[in-house]
């Protein structure tokens, strides 16, 4: 059965000038999450990323770690929403990063007039690139997506028909490097695995990052 594993990228560097810019840790997760990709035995299929640096970042070191004799072409439908302008559409006031984002989630998933920035454009988008992968995938095959935290929530929340606030409620906890499996066949595209991370708890709890 057709398979696509939704990767989470490395930690970015929030405390830099440039956050899209994956970290020391970022290139660690990268590295070993293409470790783990390398020893699943995979007929890899597919290989995808957003075009967000870090998403690309991660994609190149994963591949180069695991051996996979495979590029990766670009889909922009896999880029994450923009929280800093997120952070500074709606105003949320006091709080943690954490705290005012998950507001400012909140906020935009019950927006109905946002625009082609609304929640419901930025799902629709996650939903037809999924689909357009899924279905363009042969017999045993697994695709690789390297993407960010908000488009994995957005498809699980897709595929589990779940409401906006359990969005908000995965996109806090989907950890970076994590491997999230979806499956491909005559019932559908189903949802299998979300947030797999043993791969990183080798590495100590320094390598269990979130942003």
């Amino acid at each position: 059965m057709p398979a696509i594993y939704l990767i989470r990228h490395g930690k970015a560097s929030p405390e830099a000038d440039d956050y899209d810019e994956l970290s020391t840790t970022g290139y660690e997760q990268s590295r070993l999450v293409g470790a783990e990709l390398a020893q699943r035995g995979l007929k890899v299929g597919p290989v995808v990323t957003g075009s967000l640096r870090r998403q690309r970042q991660t994609a190149a070191t994963a591949l180069e770690e695991a051996g996979f004799d495979a590029s990766a072409s670009v889909d922009e439908r896999w880029n994450e929403y923009d929280h800093v302008s997120m952070l500074e559409r709606y105003d949320i006031g006091e709080g943690t990063v954490q705290q005012r984002l998950d507001a400012c989630l909140h906020a935009w998933t019950s927006d109905p007039a946002d625009g082609d920035h609304s929640w419901t454009v930025f799902r629709d988008r996650v939903v037809a690139a999924l689909g357009d992968l899924a279905s363009g995938l042969e017999r045993g095959q697994t695709a690789l997506v390297f993407t960010s935290g908000g488009v994995i929530s957005a498809a699980y929340s897709f595929l589990l028909d779940m409401p906006p606030a359990s969005f908000v409620a995965m996109n806090r906890v989907v950890v970076n490097a994590s491997i999230s499996k979806i499956a491909h066949g005559r019932g559908g595209t189903q949802a299998l695995s979300l947030n797999d991370h043993a791969h990183l708890e080798r590495g100590g709890p320094t390598l269990l990052t979130y942003r």
